[in-house]
């Protein structure tokens, strides 16, 4: 590969500054993907490997094509969960290549916790369940889940029932589930074989029932074996919840390996054939995005290092100079990006809803790319109409019907998330980098706002402000919302479907347009009102 001379000046103190800065955040990225990839203990483990089993990655990798990319999806889900099972929950979610076909794996860690669902896995299976409807995405389930964590059974109900309507649901438009189960599913997890396209049974291991014999016993008084209830033998045979009858752990996954190429035509990705590679490093990435976010950038030094060749198309370059648009390639697959360079002001609204409608016209993706405190205030801007503008591009995203893809890369406040596309207005895929923040408005300025409306609400009432009080009251109510804007604290609560390396960024753009054409993409002409 033949790399330019960079774009940018890489030993400029601002840049270096940027790359330490950057780097400090991916250690600590780093160890939490530590945190999430452990299994359960080490006993958990031992255990697990005296019986000969694999633990959830192992089968995982398994199924995944060689040599084929892939990525895992809300590795960081309940992070940040004081009475959660810890990053991750108790499942892996992957989307990668299985027998030629794109896929979406939900593998049960059955060493944390005996895959138990807590409120942050069912966060995770919601979410993958919306991913799995959009994009048309065939499902994997490896199962072995003890069902629903009892003392969370209060935030886990719905999203549990939710998770089985949405299995029916793609059934019913012929997006298949298969789930391959390797030890115990009882009660609600029991429905996750039971509401499959194919289910594949482990011989002697595999145990799916409502309910287990001592429960049995307590409510009928009859009294019954682990295979006589639930047994995969039973199932295969007697029942009829079993397709398949797997002697071990391996021929089930390449019996599922098999289902699949019988089932689903590979996914095809003649776009890819076409695809060059950037001509900037990835690397270069790390010194660009600015370690103080209130510093801007040129958000163009950072697309020329994830789209093909480096080269773009831009839309009204000399006009609403804070909102980027262009047309481009990732990997091969055609994209429009619109991106901010700043606070978004009239133009740059005017700029994007425009965009918008192109991309609908041609039938495109579009991909956002976040770093925006939100929509211009003051007396001038509202007086010419900055809500107008801002409600167009709001109504321009929401009603656009081609796939939506979000990368947060600095900034994401208030209506100007909104109007990027933040989770609220589902994308198909989100993805934030270690330096995001996002709310409804930044820490400094939450806290002056209120300090503000208290000292006023204390002017009108004739009282006098205690400034001590005031002072701690507005530096704690800062540190809150810095806590809560946090990315830790936003990708704990799945509001995001990962935390990435930026480097990595062309990899996850490329499996997430992967997932978008693997299905068509129809634009439309319909719209919300634009106010004018």
């Amino acid at each position: 590969m033949k790399v330019r001379k960079p774009s940018v000046d890489v030993l400029s103190s601002n840049f270096i500054e940027n790359e330490i800065s950057m780097k400090k955040l991916l250690k600590e990225l780093n160890s939490y993907y530590k945190l999430s990839k452990q299994e359960g203990s080490a006993s958990q483990i031992k255990r697990t490997r005296t019986r000969k089993k694999l633990l959830a990655r192992e089968k995982i990798d398994l199924l995944l094509d060689k040599k084929k990319p892939y990525i895992e999806l809300m590795p960081l889900a309940g992070l940040k969960h004081e009475k959660g099972f810890g990053a991750g929950g108790t499942t892996v979610v992957v989307l990668g290549y299985v027998s030629n076909v794109l896929c979406l794996i939900n593998a049960n860690v059955a060493t944390r916790k005996a895959g138990a669902v807590d409120y942050a896995t069912s966060l995770k299976n919601l979410r993958l369940s919306q991913i799995a409807k959009e994009n048309k995405l065939l499902t994997i389930n490896l199962v072995e889940s003890g069902g629903a964590n009892l003392p969370d059974q209060d935030r886990v109900f719905n999203n549990y029932g939710k998770f089985f309507m949405e299995m029916s649901r793609r059934s019913k438009e012929g997006i298949p589930t298969i789930s391959v189960v390797f030890g115990s599913a009882t009660a609600g997890g029991a429905y996750v074989p039971g509401m499959s396209d194919y289910s594949i049974f482990q011989k002697n291991t595999a145990k799916v029932f409502l309910a287990g014999p001592p429960l049995v016993k307590m409510a009928t008084n009859e009294e019954s074996t682990d295979e006589e209830l639930g047994g995969a033998q039973m199932h295969s045979s007697i029942s009829g919840v079993s397709d398949f009858l797997a002697k071990d752990e391996k021929e089930a996954l390449e019996i599922t390996k098999k289902l699949i190429k019988k089932i689903k035509k590979p996914t095809v990705n003649n776009f890819e054939k076409e695809a060059s590679v950037p001509k900037y490093d990835a690397k270069e990435i790390l010194g660009i995005v600015p370690s103080n976010l209130k510093k801007p950038f040129d958000i163009r030094d950072l697309v020329k290092r994830f789209v093909d060749d480096s080269e773009f198309v831009e839309f009204k370059e000399n006009y609403g100079r804070t909102m980027f648009c262009c047309w481009t390639k990732i990997n091969g697959y055609p994209v429009g990006i619109i991106a901010n360079n700043g606070v978004i002001f009239i133009e740059s609204a005017r700029k994007a809803t425009h965009f918008i409608q192109l991309a609908n016209k041609s039938n495109i993706p579009l991909l956002f790319i976040h770093n925006t405190t939100g929509f211009m205030v003051g007396k001038r801007y509202e007086q010419n109409g900055m809500i107008n503008s801002g409600a167009q591009l709001i109504h321009a995203v929401s009603g656009s019907t081609v796939p939506h893809i979000s990368l947060q890369v600095g900034n994401s406040y208030g209506a100007g998330n909104y109007a990027m596309c933040g989770r609220s207005f589902e994308p198909r895929f989100l993805f934030s980098y270690p330096n995001v923040k996002s709310g409804v408005m930044g820490a400094d300025q939450l806290s002056g706002v209120m300090e503000i409306i208290k000292r006023n609400a204390a002017s009108s009432s004739n009282k006098v402000i205690n400034e001590n009080k005031l002072k701690k009251e507005k530096k704690a109510l800062a540190e809150d919302a810095e806590k809560r804007a946090s990315v830790w604290h936003t990708t704990s609560e799945v509001w995001d479907d990962g935390v990435i390396n930026p480097t990595d960024t062309r990899k996850y753009l490329s499996l997430a347009l992967a997932a978008v054409y693997s299905s068509e993409i129809k634009g439309t002409d319909s719209f919300g009102i634009f106010r004018m």
